[in-house]
């Protein structure tokens, strides 16, 4: 992935009036960090289900299904970072944790 992809709010066919994110303005994605799994996980020993990468400084934690919920963790913890996309092959949304909305290219 070159990293200079646009994202949009996924649309919510339940709602009228769709929800914004406040977070995509001025967004510059970078590319995911080149490691085999979550950056917490792996230094730690612990085991991850699912991966994501901050769309600010391209950390990969993983997913709050994981005992760490170290892309949660990192989103809130890190100021500027509350975006981050799925890692998973075949999938393509990505995360705004404050606003909790899913996001997909635009």
């Amino acid at each position: 992935m070159d990293g200079r992809r646009e994202w949009r709010v996924a649309a919510d066919p339940g709602l009228v009036v769709q929800r914004a994110c406040t977070h995509l303005d001025g967004l510059r994605e970078v590319a995911a960090h080149a490691v085999p799994g979550c950056e917490e996980c792996l230094r730690s020993g612990t085991a991850w289900v699912h991966l994501l990468a901050c769309l600010s400084c391209g950390h990969v934690g993983c997913c709050d299904s994981s005992p760490g919920r170290h892309a949660h963790r990192h989103a809130h913890a890190a100021d500027g970072h509350p975006l981050a996309r799925s890692l998973r092959p075949g999938e393509d949304w990505a995360w705004c944790y404050p606003d909790e909305l899913y996001l997909r290219p635009a």
